[in-house]
């Protein structure tokens, strides 16, 4: 992107609307630089993979501070500052965050987020995203680092602000730092998204890429075709949302196609759901051909009506706007031959998903689970990708063989790639950083701090397993919806934050 097109995306980001028209200056959220930042890296694209335009906002601002800073070939950025006056020779602290965002829009948002910036509007006590994500996670603890940096009025010890690439893809960015270049023993990582829950243990993960050759064949001139769409879910993130109710688009057409098959055959022609192994699916679709009669046709038909009962009153406490169709549409060239698009079908049906065993040690924490959150038939082959999590290894390396098990009897000739590896960060029982963030929250909001565990993969594991006797506590501000056009960042939630930071730092001598 040129920098005058920075320029222009900043300033419409800058002078932002509101949900109701009115035109108002973001300086006037509070705290007005961490807003006034959070524009700024919101004025380039930053989905993951498409680091260099943010991660040059960030070596500009060092040097325009005269801050040292390392930046690296992957486009991870440190930049360190030395502690205020009485604070010189404190222990250093990490302030950690990461750069990328996951790309969703609404179906009929045009915006190409690849090279067009985000349009933030204000929305109540909510700052959002016109269409689209807003990149909340994890830019919020980006902006908020930039602005202690800039600060001249905030004690604080050695601040070391560590910005990693790609982690919403496997924690890529975090995987490759060179942590040589660190020399703090203590970490506030600002990846968590529920004021007053302090995250102090998270599952590790793995993506797990699957792919299945198949055999196509011409389709039949006394056929016809119809698209089957499964939609009208919530979706969300796959670690922090796969608790509350919502179901994966990608698992019930899969359903909906085994138990089809078991009325009619049919050939596959088209299956697609989700774009981002880490998101829970919200509308998966398929084209299917039949045999051109009125009974099949029939059979199809009520079969949809069927499972979209089924599945509204299976998920109506948590995805109750599930729809299933069943459409007409145009004659594909070639699909699947019958047998295999049973075999596929149902082999995705026997694959484990979802929640598989949640943990002992915090309630309601969700221990090892695993999310189908791409599907897709090319022109030669079927492939999906899972997102496996766990807090326990062992756990997630018997899920990982346990898909590779089942491809291996119903497709011998199937491959398993394993990408973005992490490991799981575990508890510390004792914390003296924990301690002074509860007792500077119990004492700038007169409410205890809650300590959690997290199903979401956080760098801190990463950082945790490289940097020896690290003590590192994880928090942020109401941030709901991520990974969504639904993201919402809670306003008067991050300038309690941001109040809270400011203490915690005072105290940190």
């Amino acid at each position: 992107m040129l920098e005058s097109e920075e320029k222009m995306w900043y300033n419409i980001n800058k002078d932002i609307i509101t949900k109701r028209g009115t035109k108002m200056n973001i300086s006037e959220l509070k705290p007005a630089k961490v807003f006034e930042y959070f524009a700024l890296l919101s004025s380039v694209p930053h989905g993951s993979g498409n680091m260099k335009p943010i991660a040059d906002i960030c070596e500009n601002f060092a040097k325009e501070r005269g801050l040292e800073y390392l930046r690296d070939a992957a486009d991870n950025v440190i930049i360190k500052k030395p502690g205020t006056a009485g604070y010189e020779n404190s222990e250093p602290l990490i302030i950690q965050g990461h750069l990328d965002m996951v790309c969703a829009k609404d179906p009929d948002c045009e915006k190409d987020m690849a090279t067009e910036p985000i349009e933030l509007y204000v929305d109540g006590n909510y700052l959002r995203a016109r269409g689209t994500s807003l990149g909340g996670d994890n830019i919020i603890a980006v902006a908020m680092a930039m602005a202690i940096l800039d600060s001249n009025d905030i004690p604080h010890p050695p601040i070391e602000a560590v910005f990693t690439v790609d982690e919403e893809v496997g924690l890529l960015g975090a995987a490759v730092l060179d942590f040589s270049d660190l020399k703090a023993k203590r970490m506030i990582n600002l990846d968590s998204e529920e004021e007053g829950v302090f995250t102090v243990c998270c599952a590790g993960g793995v993506r797990v890429n699957a792919t299945i050759p198949l055999t196509f064949e011409e389709v039949p001139a006394d056929s016809v075709a119809y698209k089957i769409t499964v939609s009208g879910l919530m979706g969300g993130h796959s670690g922090v949302d796969i608790d509350k109710g919502r179901e994966s688009a990608n698992r019930l057409i899969i359903r909906f196609l085994t138990k089809l098959y078991e009325k009619i055959g049919f050939g596959l022609a088209e299956l697609a759901g989700g774009q981002l192994d880490n998101v829970i699916c919200p509308e998966s679709s398929a084209v299917i051909v039949i045999n051109n009669n009125e009974e099949n046709i029939a059979k199809l038909l009520a079969e949809a009506e069927k499972y979209d009962a089924i599945y509204k009153n299976e998920l109506a406490a948590g995805d109750g706007g599930v729809t299933v169709k069943a459409e007409p549409c145009a004659l594909p060239a070639r699909c699947v031959i019958l047998c295999e698009s049973a075999k596929a079908v149902t082999t995705l049906y026997l694959l484990p998903y979802h929640i598989q065993k949640m943990s002992r040690d915090f309630e309601g924490l969700v221990q090892t689970s695993l999310n189908m959150g791409v599907l897709k038939l090319t022109e030669n082959e079927l492939r999906f990708s899972y997102s496996v999590r766990s807090s326990i290894a062992t756990e997630k390396n018997d899920l990982v063989d346990k898909i590779k098990y089942l491809l291996s009897i119903a497709f011998p000739n199937a491959t398993i790639d394993l990408h973005g590896d992490y490991p799981s960060w575990e508890y510390k029982r004792d914390s003296d950083l924990r301690g002074v963030i509860m007792d500077a929250y119990r004492e700038t909001t007169g409410k205890e701090g809650i300590v959690a565990g997290t199903h979401g993969g956080l760098e801190c594991g990463i950082f945790s397993e490289r940097i020896s006797g690290l003590d590192c506590v994880s928090m942020g501000p109401d941030l709901a919806e991520v990974h969504s056009p639904r993201e919402r960042l809670d306003i008067p939630s991050v300038e309690r934050l941001w109040e809270l930071m400011k203490d915690i730092l005072k105290r940190l001598k």
